[in-house]
């Protein structure tokens, strides 16, 4: 059984920082992909930051230049850097991983952590 596990949200003023963590856990034999979404009330879920096993990486427009995603594999656990927060970050972040188990390939989710950006 797989697991990952979000810690690193919490309550930030605007212009702040945060850094989140997500380790995943388990029969992992191999991760393609690690990223986190996140989903504010009312609205769908949204891709933030994806990095691949060969470091590529995509940002959603509205946090380029702001967030930096990174990962380290020997911990199979990725990061996601959050600077010069805006109210408009605030939402719950979610894990997501693409990886291979002993048996299947399929995409694993974290039970996600709580971001608030407010004065």
């Amino acid at each position: 059984q797989v697991q990952l596990v979000e810690s690193g949200g919490g309550l930030v003023q605007p212009g702040g920082s945060l850094r989140l963590s997500c380790a995943a856990s388990g029969s992992i034999v191999r991760i393609y992909a690690m990223g986190w979404y996140r989903q504010a009330p009312g609205n769908q879920r949204e891709l933030v930051a994806r990095i691949t096993s060969g470091a590529n990486t995509n940002y959603t427009d509205s946090v380029k230049g702001r967030f930096t995603i990174s990962r380290d594999n020997a911990k199979n656990t990725v990061y996601l850097q959050m600077n010069s927060l805006k109210p408009e970050d605030t939402a719950v972040y979610y894990c997501n991983a693409d990886l291979r188990t002993n048996y299947v390939r399929q995409i694993y989710w974290g039970r996600g952590t709580q971001v608030t950006v407010s004065s």
